[in-house]
């Protein structure tokens, strides 16, 4: 009996963790429901075949919510629930895009050639365009850490020819032996 009981309950949570859905109407396998209304309001503790016939001649669907012994019910329209959910869900990953802007790390060398530097240029451009932020990174190796004003430069001129889609955030620091700088879009006025 104790095994046969927690299959069944193992089981039912696989059923549930497959579909992701809520069980609802003929799925809820409980025999008494506590159900509540479509606007909130608490019906009362029901059998699940006079939950069934409430919810069909109220036009809506029992949707279990929450689990126990005895679960409770909505009465609801559940097409309308799940499309009103996803809905959210989507809004709040877009506000979490645009809250998480990505950093896009762009490497210079103290010594970089003129067409590495442009394409580096134009793609970082491109980066910036989409309103996401630029890290510039130059790492100077052996004796060339005794002038980073050359690597500064080099920053600068990545900087200057960013500067009509974006401002320095952070200045050119040397940390170690690498510098680095963040460049942020410009806010655009609407």
């Amino acid at each position: 009996m104790w095994m046969h009981v927690h299959s069944h309950f193992f089981l039912e949570v696989l059923n549930i963790a497959k579909n992701k859905d809520m069980p609802t109407n003929r799925r809820i396998r409980a025999k008494r429901v506590l159900v509540i209304g479509p606007k909130g309001e608490p019906v009362g503790e029901k059998s699940i075949e006079e939950a069934l016939t409430l919810a069909s001649y109220a036009g809506f669907d029992l949707v279990q919510m929450g689990s126990g012994e005895i679960p409770t019910c909505n009465l609801m329209d559940y097409n309308k629930y799940k499309y009103e959910r996803n809905k959210k869900k989507k809004e709040s990953q877009k506000k979490q895009r645009v809250n998480n802007s990505a950093i896009k790390e762009y490497r210079l060398g103290y010594n970089i050639d003129i067409g590495d530097f442009n394409t580096r240029v134009k793609n970082a451009r491109k980066y910036a365009e989409k309103g996401h932020k630029i890290k510039a990174s130059l790492r100077f190796k052996g004796r060339s850490i005794v002038h980073p004003d050359i690597g500064k430069e080099v920053m600068m001129r990545f900087a200057e020819a960013l500067s009509d889609i974006s401002e320095i955030e952070q200045k050119p620091i040397l940390d170690n032996r690498q510098m680095t700088m963040l460049l942020a879009p410009k806010k655009k006025d609407n």
